[in-house]
């Protein structure tokens, strides 16, 4: 769908931006360090840098104001962790790695100046390597599990499992298995017992009237499989599915 294929290009595109900068800022370090050079005009690079900080900070700001309307009461990292659309905090991190760069770039050029070292120059380039390689590492492995499947957060499987046991025709919920196919998207297998008596005109009509109340309560979930069994059939294909892992 389309939010995998968002997924999986955020996924390239970050490794290419970030792999490509970090490889040049080391390259411009080691050449910096090998052959220092003192600078002829600082205020060029300092002009350069403030213009860059401006518009990187607004980028920022206006991601990180989009990122706090939706993260609640979660701390930041535990809601970038737990999030499911990483446009927002891939602009956030992109921007955010993109600041820091620009401070130790600037210290580097006002350490080379104050103690008249051109190769903290280079240093601060390698610096500005590591903040990217380092950011590229955390952003690709979130980025990886939403691209090859993880499940629903727990609040929305537990909304599920307990909506479908308020219905008076299910004797009792097994479990149920998610999948976060995109920011908008999960699709949920709910496994159930139903009540013996029930014919297979009734078992419709309870299936019928789960989904309606788990999609009523989650537009997000935007499929739900609903397969009728024990909860000894549950237990033995869970314990199958955990040793094929």
């Amino acid at each position: 769908g389309y939010g995998r294929e968002l997924y999986f290009w955020s996924f390239i595109v970050t490794l290419l931006v970030f792999a490509l900068g970090a490889g040049v800022s080391l390259y411009e370090g080691v050449v910096h360090l090998r052959n220092p050079e003192a600078m002829t005009n600082p205020l060029i690079n300092y002009l350069v840098l403030g213009v860059s900080f401006i518009f990187e900070g607004a980028s920022w700001w206006v991601a990180l104001k989009a990122f706090r309307a939706t993260k609640g009461k979660q701390g930041y990292f535990d809601a970038f962790r737990a999030s499911k659309d990483p446009g927002v905090f891939i602009v956030l991190f992109e921007d955010g790695a993109a600041l820091l760069g620009l401070v130790v770039a600037a210290l580097g050029i006002t350490g080379a100046l104050i103690l008249d070292m051109p190769e903290l120059d280079g240093i601060a380039s390698i610096g500005i390597s590591i903040v990217l390689a380092a950011s590229s590492i955390l952003l690709a492995r979130e980025t990886k599990a939403l691209l090859i499947g993880e499940a629903a957060q727990p609040h929305v499987r537990e909304s599920i499992m307990r909506i479908a046991s308020n219905d008076t025709d299910i004797l009792s919920v097994n479990g149920v298995l998610t999948v976060q196919m995109g920011p908008n998207q999960v699709i949920a297998a709910l496994s159930a017992e139903f009540c013996d008596e029930l014919n297979t005109t009734q078992i419709e009509n309870c299936i019928g009237r789960i989904e309606a109340a788990i999609i009523d309560a989650h537009l997000d979930v935007t499929m739900l499989f609903v397969k009728p069994q024990t909860a000894e059939m549950w237990q033995r294909r869970i314990a199958v599915l955990k040793a094929k892992d």
